[in-house]
């Protein structure tokens, strides 16, 4: 039998009743990341485009595939929808995937709707555990963050940064408080930081919160 752990806030009910009549036993938790676990290292994002290219304007998708990350070694999104509902340039597109597979090993996985969904989580979830005798574990996010993590974590949320440039700030200027402190000459100074980038991550930096 396939074993899939379900995240118990997914609500797209076509897509567990497609996984049943795939032959899928389905156990559902409230995991940690992810919205489906299908082996010890194999851990599925499913987002929808829409969902997928507001999580890229809003900074939330790095967040999300760090965690995932962080405690899958194979982390997959599944991109699901038709190609005609993206809003974002090809190249927008195009760049997200090339950073989340460069930078975090996270394929992207395209699919139409919600019976192919089921139909790529069942076939890798059986493909992992009956050839590779791999089962799905309750391990997301336990590991602690380490210090330096946490340090790209907090920069790469700033809009226009990402885990690319936040690992560029700090090789350069070793901490966070460092990167606050920097004037907009000295930001300038990283690769591919301009004065317009530069001066939007001073500033967000500098803000005095008026909450």
């Amino acid at each position: 039998m396939v074993k899939i752990l379900v995240d118990n806030r997914e609500r797209n009910f076509m897509l567990i009743e497609k996984l049943n009549e795939l032959g899928a036993e389905l156990e559902f938790h409230n995991l940690p990341v992810g919205d489906y676990i299908l082996s010890d290292r194999v851990c599925a994002e499913r987002k929808r485009i829409n969902d997928f290219e507001n999580s890229i304007m809003n900074g939330r998708l790095f967040d999300q595939i760090e965690r995932l990350h962080t405690s899958f070694p194979k982390p997959i999104i599944i991109l699901e929808g038709d190609g005609s509902e993206y809003r974002l340039g090809s190249n927008v597109i195009t760049g997200t995937i090339i950073s989340l597979y460069t930078d975090y090993d996270a394929q992207v996985i395209l699919s139409a709707n919600e019976e192919e969904t089921a139909e790529i989580l069942y076939t890798i979830a059986k493909r992992e555990q009956e050839k590779k005798e791999r089962e799905p574990r309750l391990i997301g996010a336990k590991r602690a963050f380490t210090n330096e993590e946490w340090q790209r974590l907090i920069l790469s949320s700033i809009p226009g940064v990402g885990p690319k440039l936040a690992y560029e700030l700090l090789k350069e200027f070793k901490s966070i408080k460092n990167v606050v402190n920097a004037s907009i000459d000295e930001l300038m100074k990283v690769d591919k930081i301009g004065k317009k980038k530069a001066s939007r991550i001073h500033e967000i930096l500098n803000f005095e919160y008026k909450g």
